[in-house]
């Protein structure tokens, strides 16, 4: 398989990972659950499987959130880490020339520009987590801790209570 810029990223950092490989159906709708469908499609746990949000502030900053498939990011507490008055996801048509990903192939690592990071705490619970290689159908494995390190990320609480 040919490398992406998130596995030469923990390459260059030694850092150990997996990579996971499932069928992409193009099915890529946050609102439809594509991080829950991607763990049922590698039989893994869904609280352990991370999907990455690229957002924008009022101030045209960029920020990146990743949340486990089993919950939404709460705005609130999305807007309180970043510091910001207002935040929204950023459109799927500008995702590829921010980031250099596609949706259903964004990862919080090798992005074109390197955004402030927050992952949800929740990861921590885990002994390794998952989060898109970079392209569709391919995941990386990886301890929380060295994500955090990788990203340059800070772990806070966005889980959107029901």
């Amino acid at each position: 398989m040919k490398k992406t810029n998130a596995m030469r990223i923990l390459d260059g950092l030694k850092i150990k990972y997996e990579t996971l490989s499932y069928d992409d159906d193009g099915e890529h709708e946050l609102s439809r659950g594509a991080a829950g469908q991607t763990a049922a499609k590698l039989g893994i746990n869904p609280a352990a499987c991370f999907k990455t949000i690229v957002m924008r502030s009022e101030s045209k900053q960029v920020f990146v959130f990743c949340q486990s498939a089993e919950h939404e990011i709460n705005l609130k507490k999305a807007r309180n880490a970043c510091g910001a008055k207002e935040i929204n996801p950023v459109k799927p048509e500008e995702l590829l020339a921010l980031t250099g990903y596609i949706r259903g192939g964004c990862s919080p690592l090798g992005m074109k520009k390197k955004f402030p990071t927050f992952i949800d705490e929740s990861a921590l619970q885990h002994e390794k987590i998952y989060v898109s290689a970079g392209m569709r159908g391919e995941q990386i494995a990886l301890a929380p801790a060295d994500l955090i390190k990788a990203c340059d990320a800070e772990a806070v609480d966005l889980i959107l209570e029901q």
